[in-house]
């Protein structure tokens, strides 16, 4: 941090919300640990607005590099990052945004072996993946450890998000995934990756819609602010009509 900025400190950087939330509310963020699944176009997004916000830990986990076709939507992308992790890229982009955030990074793929490792001692998980396995795996481990599970997905101008914890209709069980309670078994999980259908198309926009969207439902259920998301219920809308935001019932 610059000289002449010492001492301003982290309510200075998060003053101008102090009219919409309590210090006491604020409090509550500022002492939070949130786990961002994915530094990509999604993740890029919601860790920006995270760091912006005053949250007081992140857990960083990509195990991508940058190249070229992420500079249309990755906040984190650009030329000086061509070629390097995500995950360590997005822990000093926090750094420059709000040094009071306390970030570790996970350089690695999340899988069944280390993803309560990663996410058990948050308060929240945030995915901000393209991956359908990898979300089965973190919304199972999050239910079993009780943390809020905050999802969010793109394809095309069309974006979703939702909110799960144990008590709500989980992420499979709402999206009828083949997995739903059945081990993840080699059959399964190529029942789950038959439901991708190759690399799907993005505009700029949108993934950091999904993501300024993830990172304030994360915002809502660790200070109490406003009305969170939760399943059943889904966000749902198209960049190309801006009448389509809507919160439908699955």
């Amino acid at each position: 941090m610059p000289t002449r900025y010492i001492g301003m400190g982290y309510w200075e950087i998060v003053s101008r919300q102090m009219s919409i939330v309590t210090k006491s509310q604020q409090s509550r963020f500022k002492d939070a640990k949130v786990a961002v699944i994915g530094c990509g176009g999604i993740g890029g997004s919601v860790i920006e607005q995270l760091a912006r916000m005053g949250v007081g830990k992140i857990n960083l986990v990509d195990k991508d590099i940058f190249d070229l076709s992420n500079l249309n939507r990755q906040l984190i992308s650009g030329l000086d990052t061509l070629g390097k992790e995500k995950s360590y890229s997005a822990k000093e982009r926090i750094r420059n945004i709000n040094p009071y955030v306390e970030v570790t990074a996970f350089n690695e793929e999340l899988n069944e072996d280390n993803v309560e490792e990663v996410i058990g001692d948050s308060d929240v998980v945030i995915d901000a993946l393209d991956n359908l396995v990898t979300r089965v795996i973190i919304s199972r481990a999050a239910k079993k450890l009780g943390i809020p599970y905050v999802h969010g997905a793109i394809h095309g101008t069309m974006g979703q998000v939702s909110v799960y914890t144990p008590e709500t209709k989980s992420y499979e069980e709402m999206f009828q995934l083949p997995s739903t309670n059945k081990k993840l078994n080699e059959e399964i999980i190529e029942k789950i990756k038959g439901l991708n259908y190759g690399v799907p198309p993005v505009i700029g926009p949108n993934p950091n819609i999904v993501g300024c969207l993830e990172a304030f439902e994360a915002f809502k259920i660790i200070t109490g602010v406003g009305e969170v998301t939760y399943s059943p219920k889904l966000l749902t809308f198209n960049i190309l009509d801006l009448s389509s935001f809507n919160i439908v019932e699955l």
